[in-house]
């Protein structure tokens, strides 16, 4: 059992990075003034139900943190044996479960998605969780190593065994995306049934949404650049720094950092790599 500001403190750091989440998903918003709107559809919608887990899961942690630092933990229950059930240990439950079912609502959003056959996949789900979990657990490595020495081992344990599982996870998911083949051609997409038909260009009026929102723009090298790249950066390297079992922050922030910078990586190869059936009738962006 560590102490109250270790807790407390921890949960401060979370917070944090839970509250630029947030303020980072307004900016893809078209009409952000509108947000609050979308935890309306809460029956049918994905979205909307991270909407209102998300900030739920921050009160949570919020709470958590604040009964440390205050040091108010009441006795809410004592079980057979002795064992206490106290406050704190019932805010941290609710909030392990909230955490997964961010993770669940998050994923789900994409891969629902049927006609987006490279994320409508179980591994999408069981994916975010994983990678969601290593990161996690790396990050809370490095601050043990610099507020409870003591624990670091505990928690590099688990970010290793959690990166190896996400590292196995995103692998299977690259392995089973690579063997699709699509349903749809460009024939199929303009109702031509000529076997040679190539797009030149898309008229004089130039780009559209179309484009912008739902194509990358790079080259097929690029994305065969990025993938070893994300896979080297978010697995392999952190389980390396990890590996050595050290108590060095330096060594485990810069496991984290890697790791972070890996996931940023693999999150663009994820949505460039799904292949938008509109995509095939907007061939050329010039």
């Amino acid at each position: 059992m560590q102490s109250d500001p270790f807790y407390g403190y921890g949960s401060a750091l979370a917070l944090s990075l839970l509250v630029g989440g947030l303020i980072a998903s307004f900016f893809h918003l078209g009409r952000p003034e509108r947000a609050w709107r979308s935890a309306t559809q809460w029956r049918t919608s994905w979205l909307s139900r991270e909407v209102i887990v998300l900030p739920a899961f921050m009160g949570v942690v919020f709470l958590f943190g604040a009964s440390h630092l205050a040091g108010y933990r009441p006795e809410m229950l004592t079980l057979r044996g002795g064992l206490v059930i106290d406050l704190s240990f019932v805010l941290g439950v609710v909030g392990t479960m909230l955490a997964f079912a961010l993770f669940v609502c998050t994923a789900m959003i994409y891969a629902c998605l049927r006609f987006l056959r490279e994320w409508h996949s179980p591994l999408t789900v069981v994916n975010y969780i994983l990678m969601g979990g290593a990161s996690g657990f790396t990050m809370a490595a490095f601050y043990a190593a610099l507020a409870a020495p003591s624990q670091t081992n505990f928690f590099v344990s688990w970010a290793i065994i959690i990166t190896f599982l996400a590292f196995a996870g995103r692998s299977a998911s690259l392995a089973r995306n690579a063997r699709l083949k699509p349903k749809s051609t460009i024939q199929t997409a303009i109702g031509m049934k000529h076997p040679y038909i190539v797009q030149r260009s898309m008229g004089s009026m130039g780009g559209s949404f179309n484009t912008r929102e739902f194509f990358h723009g790079k080259s097929e090298a690029f994305l065969r650049t990025v993938k070893p790249a994300f896979l080297i950066f978010a697995f392999v390297a952190p389980l390396i720094l990890l590996a050595s079992f050290t108590s060095n922050p330096v060594l485990l922030g810069s496991a984290f950092v890697l790791q972070y910078l890996g996931l940023l990586a693999e999150r663009w190869f994820f949505f460039a790599q799904a292949n938008h059936p509109q995509n095939l009738y907007y061939q050329t962006i010039g």
